[in-house]
């Protein structure tokens, strides 16, 4: 009766670590070099080996120079993603992997182990693993 809360029994609620998602947000965006919009993008290319530009703008549905400019090339200045594979120098082996000319070669980005680790963390955060310290 004076109680300020109770728990629900465990059996009837099911998960319920996405309670801290805006906590653990908090956590990596002020502990971290990153925004909450970079955040985002980098938990959507966590399972990705690499990816361009065009792949995930149409998956991400955000417009692909936005993209650019406003999420990726700021990640790789920070050392967050990293080119896979470079336009400017294709072998034979890559262009016949990916089925395209030495010109119309599109760049493959993929994720430092330094955002990687930032993901884990991040996760581990949510899932209530690890340690939540909010910044003031």
């Amino acid at each position: 009766m004076f109680r300020d809360f109770k728990y629900k029994d465990s059996d009837k609620i099911g998960r319920a670590y996405l309670k801290y998602l805006r906590l653990a947000t908090r956590d990596v965006t002020g502990n971290y070099d990153v925004k909450e919009s970079e955040l985002n993008f980098l938990v959507f290319v966590y399972d990705y080996e690499f990816f361009t530009i065009d792949h995930v703008a149409q998956n991400y549905f955000y417009h692909r120079l936005k993209l650019a400019q406003r999420i990726i090339y700021p990640l790789q200045n920070k050392e967050y993603i990293y080119k896979y594979y470079d336009r400017l120098a294709p072998t034979t082996y890559e262009a016949a992997i990916f089925h395209e000319s030495k010109w119309k070669y599109k760049v493959r980005y993929a994720l430092t182990q330094k955002a990687r680790l930032l993901v884990q963390k991040y996760y581990r955060k949510i899932e209530g693993e690890e340690q939540i310290s909010v910044p003031t």
